[in-house]
């Protein structure tokens, strides 16, 4: 299935910043391309399943997501939140330490509470899933989308190993890290303050 529409959507989405891209970036920084690479196909392998999920049962899972809106919401800010926390606390490049980089399965699983990511799950599901659909046809809109997501998303995670040469010094690394956990933390900041304005409209 190649759609243009539909890649181009995806790359987008996918290139743009965003809590996936910002985490990829700080463990180039940090930990390298090479032990990114786990937290890097997680994100990949994660949102392409969360497509194929939501492509096969749209209307379940909108019924599903409306309900667990509030949960979900709460949870993704604080697990940001978190992850803030722990990429202030980060260490000099190549020098071990209490923080390892993002894990396969954890970084699929967190795409189940990134709400970009539920944005564009359920607008490529939304837009580009013709009506008479089957899991087949699922199945190949994910693949599309992994396969236009995973070079994107590479490129935070180059550009943040590009950078350890030149943040070897502790302050500059300092800096980094403090920069990227506030992006974090005021990405949740504002999600939280977006559905507390929702709540309060309803």
């Amino acid at each position: 299935m190649i759609d243009l529409p539909l890649m181009t959507y995806v790359a987008t989405m996918s290139v743009t910043p965003g809590p996936n891209n910002i985490m990829l970036a700080a463990s180039g920084v940090n930990f390298g391309f090479r032990r990114t690479l786990p937290h890097l196909l997680g994100v990949s392998v994660g949102n392409s399943v969360q497509v194929l999920i939501v492509a096969s049962g749209l209307a379940w899972v909108m019924a599903w997501l409306d309900a667990l809106r509030l949960p979900l919401v709460v949870v993704g800010c604080t697990y940001l939140l978190w992850l803030a926390l722990r990429q202030a606390r980060a260490g000099q490049p190549g020098r071990g330490g209490r923080v390892a980089p993002l894990g396969f399965v954890a970084a699929a699983l967190f795409q189940w509470v990134n709400p970009k990511a539920w944005m564009m799950v359920l607008n490529i599901a939304i837009l580009f899933l013709p009506r008479d659909a089957d899991w087949k046809t699922a199945a190949g809109l994910a693949l599309v989308c992994m396969s236009v997501n995973l070079p994107c998303i590479t490129v935070w995670a180059v550009a943040g190993a590009r950078l350890r040469a030149w943040l070897q010094q502790p302050a500059a690394l300092m800096v980094f890290n403090y920069t990227m956990a506030a992006l974090l933390a005021a990405t949740a900041l504002w999600i939280g303050a977006d559905e507390a304005r929702t709540l309060l409209q309803a």
